[in-house]
């Protein structure tokens, strides 16, 4: 890779408002192929998420407290998180350097695998010390294949994604997380609702893990129908691949600062998701005593509500930017934790449902939506799937990974009330909120929010231009519109 920075390169992309029929058939079958393989990945990963707080606490961690066979199935939740960081740095490394489409269809074989053989193993019952053990493991092997997921499946549709649309096709892969939730918490509630307490502990709990074979099938065939992207392609025609692309990450003075801003950024977006899509379960049917079926009903409503506001928050990027989409959302999150609370221990399942749907369908939407659009400006082509997937991933370990088992400790120190744990939340919001300050919008490697109203005015997230002279993002380009591809080339390893 050349050692220079500062070098220009040019690929074409498909304009705004582009009339050809077959060019739009191919963005529907981008986004299509974005949006399942997310879906299908972050159900499989919820799903376990869902049986930690229901299920695996029983079945396969019977300790005789509830509270602690809890904490211990939280804690093979945890260990997804762990897991994670590997599988970003090696399906990273992969996809920046035989491209973004290959290395997708392999991490979805292998999380449905993993998922799938989860809804067979044996109870601790039945096999002792090995159930444990083998649960661990298939959880270790879902985390190292979303970890490669979520970068490859947000540039696939961005790098596609036409000029002055990017924030619209940014926000489709995330999508998928909200119906993944809704796919796993929705069909909880229905086995809940057709099977009596022992059968759904029996068998009812396995078809949820065992669809996950119907749903891989069908993501890895929309996926194969995909071209690679434009970006990567570009990146491939003048053979500036990374050998190392971690190496390269960190060589660069301000990739590497993105990187740890992107982390610190990403920290009050996992607490939220992981308190008010997996905490937030467990707290309602132990603590809260309210009944199973009506909760998991309630997450799957604000989980759909959230999947149709998150297109809505990749319009807002597109007009006003990601920095300060995402940076508003993060305010509003840590606004809304004290109250969300509340409503929680005030009133039974429709407060507990209003708070709910406020929280994680609306507020988490707003900002989510803006997340994959932010963390991949923060990189040039030849590095983005590692820079993405490290930011998102190793940052995940402390942001998401931990927080149900922070949040059942700090419930439990604070004798059942939940105001520590929700000054933590509101301390996470606060650091998510400076991080973004601190991302200059000229340093961005994608431009984002509507174009300058008239000549000299800039942007609100338009980079500047990679080199003296350029006629790019900022006079109105993009990285895969306009004149061509601009992009910052690092050192190279």
């Amino acid at each position: 890779m050349p050692e220079s920075l500062g070098e220009h390169t040019s690929v074409p992309a498909p304009q705004q408002g582009s009339a050809d029929p077959g060019e739009r058939r191919r963005l529907r079958t981008v986004v299509a192929a974005s949006l399942l393989g997310t879906t299908m990945e972050w159900y499989d990963f919820f799903l376990y998420s869902t049986a930690a707080g229901l299920v695996f606490n029983k079945l396969f961690f019977p300790t005789g407290d509830d509270t602690v066979g809890t904490m211990l199935s939280f804690a093979t939740f945890a260990v997804g998180f762990l897991a994670r960081p590997v599988g970003g740095l090696l399906f990273g490394h992969i996809g920046d350097r035989i491209g973004r489409r290959r290395t997708l269809a392999v991490t979805m074989g292998l999380m449905g695998g993993a998922t799938a053989l989860i809804g067979v193993l044996p109870t601790y019952e039945q096999a002792g010390l090995w159930a444990p053990v083998l649960l661990l493991v298939l959880r270790v092997l879902q985390g190292v294949a979303l970890g490669g997921e979520w970068a490859g499946a947000v540039l696939l549709s961005i790098e596609h994604g036409p000029d002055g649309r990017k924030g619209r096709f940014g926000s489709f892969p995330q999508v998928g997380l909200a119906l993944g939730l809704a796919l796993g918490t929705g069909l909880f509630a229905l086995l809940s609702v057709w099977l009596s307490d022992a059968a759904f502990l029996d068998y009812g709990w396995r078809v949820a893990f065992l669809v996950s074979l119907v749903l891989v099938g069908v993501g890895i065939a929309v996926r194969l129908k995909v071209d690679e992207t434009p970006a990567f392609r570009d990146v491939e025609r003048r053979r500036t691949t990374s050998r190392v692309p971690v190496v390269t990450l960190f060589k660069d003075p301000t990739s590497r600062r993105h990187t740890y801003l992107g982390m610190l950024a990403r920290w009050g977006e996992g607490a939220a998701f992981n308190t008010w899509g997996v905490f937030a379960i467990a707290y309602a049917t132990t603590e809260l005593e309210l009944p199973r079926t009506p909760v998991l009903l309630a997450v799957t409503v604000a989980a759909l509500v959230m999947a149709v506001l998150i297109p809505l928050s990749g319009v807002l990027v597109d007009r006003q930017g990601a920095l300060r989409t995402y940076a508003v959302g993060m305010v509003a999150f840590g606004v809304s934790v004290f109250p969300a609370f509340w409503l929680f221990e005030a009133g039974g399942t429709w407060a507990f449902g209003a708070a709910l749907v406020l929280t994680l369908g609306v507020i988490h939407a707003y900002f989510y939506g803006a997340q994959g659009t932010l963390f991949a400006a923060l990189f040039p082509a030849e590095v983005r799937y590692t820079g993405m997937s490290f930011v998102y991933q190793v940052s995940g370990i402390v942001s998401s990974g931990i927080t149900p088992l922070l949040l059942t400790t700090f419930l439990a120190v604070g004798g059942g009330t939940p105001w520590l744990a929700c000054g933590y939340l509101v301390f996470t919001s606060v650091v998510s909120v400076l991080a973004t300050w601190r991302i200059r919008a000229a340093d961005l490697h994608l431009p984002t929010g509507a174009k300058p109203a008239a000549a000299g005015v800039p942007d609100a997230d338009a980079p500047k231009a990679d080199g003296p002279g350029a006629g790019g993002p900022e006079a109105g380009g993009s990285e895969a519109g306009g004149q061509g591809e601009h992009v910052r080339l690092v050192a190279g390893s």
